[in-house]
């Protein structure tokens, strides 16, 4: 799904030709800090809702404390309340600093202190789900997000998404109807790592087990190549030869077990067992 987020700096958003450019959601911004409020935030959600999107929200962070975080929490719970508006996305926490406010206030850049600033953020605005947004350095450098155990919004503006979390901010220059927005990227869940969990750090996928006819057919290929083999001349110093096909469909035959309740009748279908036990009597016959 695309999307854009927006705040009162996105001035007289035509809600309609977004729509129509396939855009689906909006991520609309609450306020910043612990006191400063968006003014736009429930006339873009309700707009955006008109016309046909979803909707988030997303407060951007001054907090240099966990203690500060907690009263940004409780104040942008305290907005979307007020506003009395349906937020099918989560609110994410924007941790950042483009401003330098952070920087020119001596904030402790470690990520022990990061990471708790987004905790006490998490914890305070429950019920509300809440995810954490952050460009890929600070995600990289400052913020332990598997221990956060939240959805995570990056921001790398790029043509490739290196996190892979919930939500990728891919650009800033996306252009819709002569207006300027942020653009994003939001993955359909499961088909991307969420909950704090990247591409990179999930475990491997398991191979998709071979049915029995497969395992059956694969047997017979090979069965073919060993008569093949075998009537081949001889090579100089063979190597040692693997399990022969019988050997490997008698493996098979061993593990088939009747099914819970199965009964067989008189006019009732050969089992698999049967089956294969007649493959294996007619390739022992053409030998």
């Amino acid at each position: 799904m695309r999307g854009v987020d927006v705040s009162i700096f996105n001035e007289n958003i035509d809600w309609q030709a977004l729509k129509a450019a396939g855009i689906d959601f909006a991520i609309c911004r609450t306020g910043y800090g612990k006191s400063n409020f968006d003014e736009n935030f429930q006339h873009n959600v309700e707009e955006a809702h008109k016309a046909g999107l979803i909707c988030g929200a997303y407060h951007y962070s001054y907090a240099l404390t966990p203690a500060d975080a907690i009263q940004e929490a409780n104040f942008c719970k305290g907005i979307i309340e007020r506003a009395g508006v349906l937020l099918e996305l989560p609110v994410w926490f924007n941790m950042g600093d483009g401003d330098k406010y952070k920087e020119r206030h001596g904030f402790d850049f470690s990520r022990r202190n990061v990471t708790a600033i987004c905790k006490a953020f998490l914890d305070s605005i429950k019920p509300l789900n809440c995810g954490v947004f952050a460009n890929l350095s600070w995600l990289e450098e400052f913020i332990d997000w598997q221990s956060l155990g939240c959805e995570i919004w990056s921001a790398q503006w790029n043509s490739e998404d290196n996190f892979k979390g919930r939500m990728w901010q891919f650009t800033d220059a996306l252009t819709v109807g002569g207006q300027t927005f942020n653009g994003n990227i939001l993955y359909e869940a499961g088909a991307q790592a969420v909950l704090g969990q990247s591409t990179a750090t999930a475990a491997p996928a398991q191979p998709t087990p071979q049915s029995t006819s497969a395992l059956i057919q694969n047997i017979l290929a090979n069965h073919s190549k060993d008569d093949a083999q075998a009537e081949a001349p001889a090579q100089p110093a063979p190597k040692p030869p693997s399990a022969n096909s019988s050997a490997a469909i008698n493996s098979i035959l061993s593990n088939i077990r009747p099914q819970a309740g199965a009964t067989k009748s008189a006019d009732a279908q050969p089992s698999a067992s049967d089956k294969i036990k007649n493959i294996l009597a007619n390739a022992r016959n053409k030998k």
